[in-house]
């Protein structure tokens, strides 16, 4: 059995970064900034491909900001998910990545997990869930990247099964 697996069930972790999102306008704060159509239509063929490869998580979490909201809503309507989006602090820009590891801990009992959130909070989150703090990551807008987990201890050692791109799903 590799390292990074114990006798338990492994959870898969899905970071969907939320797609493209209106200008900030001025004197309105950030938080309110919602999803485009082009960002809405490009997360579509995301998670269309996602769907076809069998991805349907089983609890979504998500920043507390519009785009990121409407991004986990879209997401579970695409995949087919039986449960609704559950906002968090954790995932909110600034949250650090420790804090999320403990609001998926607190999930572990689900086969898989989806996040939705934010740049650059993702790229480090998925180094750190990898245990490879040095590992700079290219997380585009509506991208979506699979970390397989096998354990829950203070610090994960995940494996990356996959990374997909929106340019992948534009065809």
């Amino acid at each position: 059995m590799p390292e990074w697996e114990s006798a338990g069930q492994p959870m898969t972790i899905y970071l969907l970064r939320h797609g493209i999102a209106e200008p900030a306008r001025p004197g309105a704060g950030d938080a309110g900034r919602a999803l485009t159509d082009e960002g809405r239509k490009k997360l579509r063929a995301v998670l269309k491909l996602a769907r076809g490869a069998g991805v349907r998580p089983k609890c979504v979490l998500s920043s507390p900001l519009v785009r990121a909201v409407q991004t986990a809503e879209l997401a579970i309507e695409a995949l087919g998910c039986e449960t609704q989006a559950v906002q968090t602090a954790a995932l909110s820009p600034a949250g650090a990545v420790e804090e999320v590891w403990n609001e998926i801990r607190a999930h572990k009992d689900a086969e898989s997990v989806l996040l939705s959130g934010h740049e650059p909070q993702f790229s480090q989150l998925t180094a750190y869930l990898l245990d490879s703090p040095a590992l700079a990551v290219d997380f585009k807008k509506g991208a979506l990247v699979a970390v397989e987990v096998g354990h829950f201890g203070p610090h994960p050692r995940g494996v990356l099964r996959w990374m997909l791109a929106p340019k992948l799903a534009a065809g």
